[in-house]
């Protein structure tokens, strides 16, 4: 799909474009032809702008996991039940799926910048109501605070791949996406590591409190600083497009557009609904077993949080190193179908060999099989994102990646709650079985997707217009 270039000087100044034809309407679907493709440019900015995405990510994916890898101290000091510590993490699935699609709307319609303000504005106003919530009488607070983190989570899971590509060049964008998803995972692993060790299971109330509140004090300062940062760094584009297939989806005037329409469009691709499901039951799953993760360990290993922790931040570090490694591959290969699909398999193979490994008594062994499980588990996340904009260029890279999110969000709440009960009625591995069935199924559908390569065909074609002009000059 292609959008034609004639509005522009070829080879002139490329920050002066010649006015858009009133009377030209360009279809977000139409196949359009570059007859004078535009001069492109690089920004150092945008490893600032991905890196400044990735922190405040970060700092937003740590409070997810921050009550339930110390589910059992939460529960005693606001003496609720396990399941109502769950919803914690839960609040952060649940709030996605109504809001991801007027968040992607203003995506659209406002653009990187506004999306990003209101994320850390969220992020940060979540994390100071937690820092009142500190009483054992308090819990409501301490929920307010995570469902208003929790919504910040709309405003930065989908925009990996919207960065990569306003920012980035065709050889880097999923290197690029793959350290703004870096961000969340290594939120997620700090979230596994640190609440153990500052909110150590101590007796004493008052004690216990003062620990809680030291660490809800540090997140609120450190998302204080990316919310100011944000104000005065972020950009929302640079001047100069550094792709065709950018320049092409810049040409696109915004009333031509309908964001109604765009979705149907994207539910009408065979392909990516098969990828929307096969993505959902992979992160899905994954996202049952973190919030889950202090509730297994503690079933095979009493006494062990900090254990439960380290084991939890064991997966995510794998899963760091498979995202950037996943990432390099495709920027080399564009292998998105077979990449994904052995991922997915491994992903498989990984859960049923952590579900038969997990209560043999040597924790050392949790360990390795944990941390195989989430190299590739958790490093099948930019490449879902990265995929799914290939197969649906031009559409917005924040619409399909907040869809993607949606059905994981739902998965995700579905599986924690069954898991959990499977795991209270019939043991772990039972619990972790019933996951491996499902991951099984989104193999299957991944094996069924049709690699459609759209965005990878308009560099092409638009590169190969760039030379024959070369020659012909």
């Amino acid at each position: 799909v292609f959008c034609s270039f004639d509005q522009y000087h070829v080879f002139g100044h490329p920050k002066t474009p010649k006015p858009i034809d009133s009377d030209v309407r360009v279809e977000p679907n139409a196949p359009l032809q570059p007859e004078n493709p535009v001069s492109t440019h690089l920004y150092k900015r945008r490893w600032l702008v991905v890196m400044l995405f990735s922190s405040y990510s970060l700092c937003n994916s740590y409070q997810w996991i921050q009550y339930g890898i110390i589910n059992n101290i939460f529960m005693r000091f606001y003496n609720v039940t396990s399941f109502t510590v769950d919803w914690l993490s839960m609040v952060y699935m649940l709030m996605y799926i109504p809001l991801i699609f007027p968040v992607t709307w203003l995506l659209d319609k406002k653009g990187l910048r506004v999306i990003a303000l209101a994320a850390t504005a969220l992020n940060c106003a979540g994390t100071w109501i937690k820092v009142a919530s500190v009483r054992p009488d308090l819990f409501p607070v301490t929920f307010l605070g995570q469902a208003t983190s929790s919504v910040a989570q709309v405003f930065i899971l989908g925009m990996p791949s919207r960065i990569a590509s306003v920012w980035f060049g065709t050889k880097e964008v999923s290197t690029a996406c793959a350290i703004g998803v870096f961000g969340n995972q290594l939120g997620i692993a700090i979230g596994f590591l640190v609440p153990p060790i500052l909110v150590p299971n101590v007796e004493d109330m008052d004690e216990l409190a003062n620990h809680i509140r030291v660490m809800f004090y540090i997140t609120a300062g450190v998302s204080t600083v990316l919310f100011i940062l944000v104000i005065t760094v972020f950009q929302e584009q640079p001047d100069i497009p550094p792709t065709q297939a950018q320049a092409a989806a810049r040409l696109i005037p915004a009333e031509s557009s309908s964001y109604m329409k765009s979705i149907l469009c994207l539910l009408r691709n065979r392909a990516f609904v098969l990828l929307i499901l096969s993505y959902g039951l992979n992160v899905g799953s994954f996202y049952a077993v973190s919030t889950l993760l202090n509730r297994m360990i503690i079933m095979c290993y009493p006494g062990q949080e900090v254990a439960a922790g380290r084991i939890g931040l064991t997966i995510v570090i794998a899963g760091m190193v498979g995202s950037l490694i996943c990432g390099v591959w495709l920027d080399r290969s564009k292998t998105y179908k077979q990449t994904t699909l052995l991922v997915y398999v491994m992903s498989l193979a990984g859960m049923l060999i952590y579900a038969f490994t997990l209560d043999r008594v040597h924790l050392w062994l949790v360990f390795i099989t944990a941390g195989t499980l989430g190299f590739f588990m958790t490093g099948y996340l930019p490449l879902g994102f990265e995929f799914a904009v290939e197969l649906t260029y031009p559409e917005s890279e924040g619409t399909s990646s907040g869809l993607l999110n949606c059905s994981a969000q739902v998965f995700g709440i579905i599986f924690t709650i069954c898991q959990g009960k499977i795991i209270d009625d019939f043991g772990t591995l039972a619990g972790n079985l019933f996951l491996c069935a499902f991951l099984l199924l989104g193999t299957i559908i991944t094996a069924l997707i049709k690699s459609d390569l759209r965005r990878q065909r308009a560099n092409q074609l638009a590169n190969t217009a760039v030379s024959i002009e070369h020659i012909l000059k």
